[in-house]
């Protein structure tokens, strides 16, 4: 548990150091230790993977309060392997912002570091108020992260800012809900205490549309592809990867371990068709997009339907597969899309173009970029052994066991052709060689080469393919 408190507290408080210094310290130095501090930050999160691995679920009360008052931390397999991957995305981005050409401002250091102790946090919380606190903390400062775009980004940033609040109003009334109805709120005590009546259901329904809004989750997603596709570079890949996952998690929480199983079966289908859903409905729109890094943000909402779907089965026939799946869509998706932002990102700064249209010879001058780009993509789209493809194998496994679930099987198949469909888009366009080579571009290889890097980890999942499922198979999960 040590380790664990270790990678939450570490980056919390050097950020807070960061902002107290100010510009006494140099923005370059900021950078170095920004990355020293998330190489111990991952060090320390293997360490409590390694730990839960060989002793179970462990939980942390601070203060020393009595059940039910306490502010309660918990280390479970699962949120330890969420450690792991926030540490480790942020390592790929903190390495591309010091090292890639394009760079970072000066802001983004402590602000990388509080996003990332905040979700730290968030994995670990283990009552309904604290993941309120926490899920604050994420949003306030991935929305002062957009901003740092400049003018072009004021708007997108106060929409997502106002939306964003509206949904903590969401959450926060449902909580007052289950507060008075249950006087707790620690999420083992409400496991076995909520029952399905009128109040539960309410709050439950509060709770969701405030999440879904906070995710993205479609149809709640419009504030999303113009934030995260005017963002900086580094930070579209910290949103689209990582902050739009910490809210699905507290649907999760909410929905596997709170709600009443009756009606968490009951709804359940309808979270399922959401999700299939969102595979067509946001693809599509990825497939009309004119500019590159819209397209990469519509797919982030078209891609967490497989997440809505997974979870809407689970919550349905509570089988373990559906679990599984959830989570390793959650990494593989992380992984992938931080290489396609960061390879978007590279190919707009080489070519000097926002536009899809502008990707023509894209394989000729920016081509380590357009690698990225391609890999990460096949990952989305499912194509084997990319982590995308375990996950969906996962998910499909049970699905085409029994002849009933075909329509379940049909949306996943949905969603991979229409996955097919805007990433070999911008992709074919990369190897149309009408484009004749502009003699004075200098691509920043660099930046392009720590771009391929999470497309390479995302492929390699098939490596730990195994490993990964018989520890989201473990207790607690």
């Amino acid at each position: 548990m040590n380790a664990a408190l270790i990678s939450l507290s570490l980056p919390l408080l050097t950020a807070l150091l960061m902002l107290l210094a100010g510009p006494r310290i140099r923005p370059a130095f900021n950078g170095w230790v920004a990355i020293a501090v998330t190489m111990v930050s991952l060090a320390a999160a293997w360490v409590a993977l390694q730990e839960t691995a060989a002793m179970g679920s462990m939980q942390f009360a601070i203060g020393d309060w009595e059940e039910g008052l306490a502010i309660r931390f918990r280390l479970m397999p699962l949120t330890a392997l969420l450690l792991l991957f926030t540490a480790l995305i942020h390592l790929l981005v903190a390495l591309y912002g010091k090292f890639s050409r394009s760079g970072v401002r000066s802001g983004f250091w402590p602000l990388s570091l509080f996003l990332q102790g905040s979700l730290s946090a968030l994995w670990m919380s283990a009552d309904l108020f604290n993941l309120y606190v926490t899920l604050e903390l994420l949003s306030l400062t991935a929305v002062a992260l957009v901003a740092q775009a400049g003018p072009r980004a004021r708007q997108p940033a106060l929409n997502y800012l106002l939306l964003s609040l509206a949904a903590s109003l969401c959450y926060l009334l449902g909580v007052a809900l289950l507060y008075g109805r249950y006087g707790v709120l620690d999420i083992a005590l409400l496991e076995s205490m909520t029952e399905n009546d009128i109040s539960t259901r309410m709050a439950l329904l509060l709770m969701t549309a405030g999440l879904m809004l906070k995710a993205a989750l479609w149809p709640l997603h419009l504030w999303l592809p113009a934030a995260h596709s005017n963002a900086p570079t580094a930070v579209s890949a910290l949103l689209s990867a990582l902050v739009v996952k910490g809210p699905l998690f507290i649907l999760w929480s909410v929905w596997h371990e709170v709600a009443p199983p009756d009606l968490a079966y009951l709804l359940g289908p309808v979270f399922a068709v959401a999700g299939m859903l969102a595979l067509v409905a946001a693809g599509y729109s990825a497939m009309r997009s004119p500019y590159i890094k819209m397209l990469v943000a519509y797919s982030t909402v078209a891609q967490l339907g497989y997440g809505l779907m997974a979870l809407g089965l689970l919550m349905h026939w509570q089988l373990p597969q559906m679990n599984i799946a959830l989570w390793l869509f959650v990494i593989a998706h992380g992984l992938a899309k931080a290489s396609l932002f960061l390879a978007a990102g590279e190919i707009q700064h080489t070519l000097g173009t926002r536009r899809i249209s502008g990707l023509r010879g894209a394989t000729q001058t920016a081509p380590v970029a357009m690698f990225a780009f391609a890999v990460a993509g096949g990952s989305l789209i499912g194509l084997p052994p990319s982590g995308g493809f375990l996950a969906k194998w996962v998910l499909l496994e049970p699905l085409l066991i029994d002849p009933g679930n075909w329509p379940w099987a049909v949306g996943v198949f949905l969603g991979t052709l229409v996955s097919a469909a805007y990433i070999f888009r911008a992709v074919a366009l990369g190897f149309d060689r009408a484009r004749v080579n502009v003699p004075d571009l200098h691509p920043d290889r660099v930046g392009q080469w720590l771009a391929l890097l999470p497309a390479l980890l995302v492929w390699a999942m098939a490596l730990t393919g195994e490993w990964l499922v018989r520890l989201l198979a473990g207790a607690g999960v």
